[in-house]
């Protein structure tokens, strides 16, 4: 039996944890005995009030020991207030456990108490910009449902901790019963960690007007040449300054943008299967399919033939 257990804060997202809560608990009664004992805890113990208002019960974290355990999002680790003692319990639990998860904004945790350090890691695409600026120490890559580095796992908010929920059920208990606590769920069974998070370039909306006419300009031209020079000459600003400035206010270097923008703009066309690879690619700015390749598994972490492949078996199994 594994021990999981989910570290709660302050205003935290319900489905943050009661997703990979019911994941876990549905791989308990798929298999008629309990695999996982399932823990809710914080620093203070106690009544723990959620951001919709809803009160939780948790046990206080103290010196516990786990097999697993996943630190939930909340308003305290968005802040960054993350206090001395609860650094202490963390790298106390993460030291007896055999992997350590971050779901959302609970990356901000792990990254406070240095257990991220060159390590990658993302978080829900909102707060990736400003978990980057935070923790510079932190590879923050802004763009995948989950991530793992070693023993470590973090993903973005929301629906995202199912997903890392079942990639854990797989790792400890193989693929037919992830399998079946997908279908329990209704969910798919495998989002790869590296399918692009809701399009977080195209709703980015940086602090300065400078860069925000950029990414505007640049969502609308992606077919043209799109150099850092001339992004920095339509920002009006050095080359030096708009790579310090864009950088800073998107989490991003402005050439892996606008491949990230090129490449959600082909998704959906790859999708589609209307149109040949070719010509997506030159639509969007690619010039080439196999530029446009490279650009799908650094962003996506598949080709573009086989996420029209898996959206083509997606229809034919809903048909």
């Amino acid at each position: 039996m594994r021990k999981i257990g989910f570290l709660l804060f302050l205003d935290c997202s319900l489905l943050d944890f009661t997703g990979p809560l019911s994941a876990f608990d549905a791989a308990n009664r798929l298999a008629g005995k309990t695999l996982y004992r399932l823990t809710l805890y914080s620093e203070p113990g106690g009544m723990i009030r959620s951001s919709a208002g809803a009160l939780i019960h948790t046990e206080r974290i103290g010196r516990t020991s786990f097999d697993t355990l996943i630190v939930a999002g909340g308003g305290a680790p968005r802040e960054g207030l993350v206090s001395p003692a609860l650094r202490r319990h963390v790298l106390r639990a993460a030291a007896r456990s055999r992997r350590i998860a971050g779901i959302c904004t609970g990356a901000f945790v792990l990254a406070a108490t240095g257990l991220l350090d060159g390590k990658r890691a993302t978080t829900h695409w909102r707060m990736a910009a400003k978990l980057q600026q935070m923790h510079p120490a932190v590879k923050v890559d802004s763009d995948r449902i989950y991530s793992r580095d070693g023993a470590v796992w973090t993903s973005a908010g929301i629906s995202a901790g199912i997903d890392l929920a079942l990639a854990l059920i797989e790792e400890d208990l193989g693929v037919e019963l992830a399998r079946a606590v997908a279908r329990e769920l209704v969910v798919y069974h495998r989002r790869p960690g590296g399918q692009s998070q809701f399009s977080n370039l195209l709703e980015m909306d940086p602090p300065s007007g400078r860069i925000r006419e950029t990414l505007s300009y640049a969502r609308n031209h992606l077919h043209e040449s799109l150099t850092v020079e001339r992004l920095a000459e339509i920002a009006c600003l050095s080359r030096r300054q708009f790579d310090r400035a864009f950088s800073a206010e998107t989490g991003q270097t402005p050439a892996k943008a606008i491949e990230k923008l090129r490449a959600e703009a082909a998704r959906p066309r790859v999708e589609a299967g209307e149109e040949s690879l070719e010509n997506i690619a030159r639509a969007v700015g690619f010039d080439d399919p196999e530029r446009m390749r490279r650009a799908f598994l650094r962003v996506f972490g598949y080709p573009p033939q086989a996420i029209r492949r898996a959206q083509r078996r997606q229809e034919t199994l809903y048909l």
